[in-house]
């Protein structure tokens, strides 16, 4: 068995962490899982390593974005508060993109940004991170008022009332489903 080894430099540019990622994604878990693992968690350790990351998990066409190996949720929890500001991220883009695509009649698009939504929302899930519920919190706490945690990130890409109120609609159906402690996916 050939074992590949990732070196993850400090200084990863964004399209080469995309590029990283995709290698990293690409390996045959059965027989590399904890190098995919330990690759993930050198990877969450740069900025640009963790947005590449999930740029390439949440977006790509690899399965395992839909059915996330253990090594995989280990090596997200290794990072809890970078996961939790990222996918708290990714959940609110995607829901707005969807939303946007929707509304311009790009079907094809919308389902992307839809499936990145539903990736998102089941990985939050089985994370069960409580900075990622704070994360949330503090996301809905933004759409519902002109300030808080995210409300620069709400500014910085101009979400519109809509897409606000779709976010803010996401992000409650999440958290009552984690409070309830729900077993079923979520949807």
């Amino acid at each position: 068995m050939v074992h590949l080894q990732f070196a993850i430099p400090d200084d990863l540019s964004f399209p080469q962490a995309i590029a990283l990622a995709q290698e990293i994604l690409d390996l045959p878990t059965e027989t590399d899982a904890a190098m995919q693992t330990a690759a993930i968690i050198g990877l969450l350790k740069t900025s640009n390593g963790a947005r590449g990351f999930f740029v390439t998990f949440l977006t790509g066409d690899n399965p395992l974005a839909d059915h996330p190996t253990d090594g995989i949720l280990k090596a997200l929890r290794s990072a809890p508060t970078t996961v939790a500001d990222l996918m708290t991220k990714n959940l609110a883009m995607s829901t707005a993109m969807e939303l946007t695509h929707q509304t311009n009649g790009d079907t094809d698009q919308a389902a992307g940004s839809a499936r990145v939504k539903a990736r998102s929302r089941q990985l939050i899930k089985q994370l069960q991170l409580p900075e990622l519920q704070t994360s949330l919190q503090q996301l809905l706490d933004s759409t519902a008022s002109e300030g808080g945690q995210y409300q620069d990130f709400l500014h910085r890409w101009g979400y519109d009332a809509m897409q606000r109120q779709a976010i803010h609609h996401t992000v409650s159906d999440i958290l009552a489903i984690n409070d309830a402690g729900s077993s079923d996916v979520i949807k």
